[in-house]
């Protein structure tokens, strides 16, 4: 490969779109205003399966034949006006609040993007914990898959534990250390 191809810089933008299904998907570079495209296994490799669109990213970016390509994340904030409002709820939770929830090791029980919802189990714990489609795309995700790891933020709901904030099982380990 020529150096022109080999050479790293890192960018920063907006998710425009991403496609679980077709695993990949576009940034849209702040820098050059250009597209970079985003694969799923570069995201992977930051330890998310999906991300949210208008989520902000950084990304290391390399020239290829093809165009712009992502060959690594180095952040992911979610998209702007990503509060926690828990919809129908009677309890409401400042941002402050759920960040000072501790972190809850968890697995994906199922999610159901079309229904907009699902359950994880929290280690050690025997009670299901809900997620809401809304909670999850303020914490920069678009999906979850069955037997994910992730890091939960729970609060306290009218029907029971529920998923304040929803965690990389990397990024949340990374943040510890």
């Amino acid at each position: 490969m020529e150096d022109e191809e080999m050479a790293m810089t890192q960018v920063h933008g907006r998710v425009k779109w991403f496609d679980p299904v077709k695993g990949f998907g576009f940034i849209l570079s702040d820098e050059t205003g250009s597209d970079v495209l985003l694969h799923a296994n570069v995201l992977r490799n930051f330890g998310q399966s999906t991300v949210a669109d208008g989520a902000e990213i950084t990304v290391k970016v390399q020239q290829t034949q093809r165009g712009v390509q992502a060959v690594e994340v180095v952040s992911i904030t979610p998209p702007e006006g990503a509060g926690f409002l828990m919809a129908g709820e009677s309890n409401s939770y400042t941002a402050e609040q759920i960040a000072a929830c501790p972190l809850e090791p968890a697995r994906v029980k199922w999610f159901d993007k079309g229904k907009g919802f699902g359950f994880a189990n929290v280690y050690g714990r025997s009670d299901d914990v809900f997620i809401h489609i809304e909670v999850l795309r303020m914490s920069g995700f678009a999906d979850l898959a069955a037997g994910e790891a992730v890091c939960l933020r729970i609060v306290e709901g009218k029907r029971g534990q529920m998923a304040a904030q929803v965690l990389s099982w990397d990024a949340a380990t990374k943040a510890a250390k």
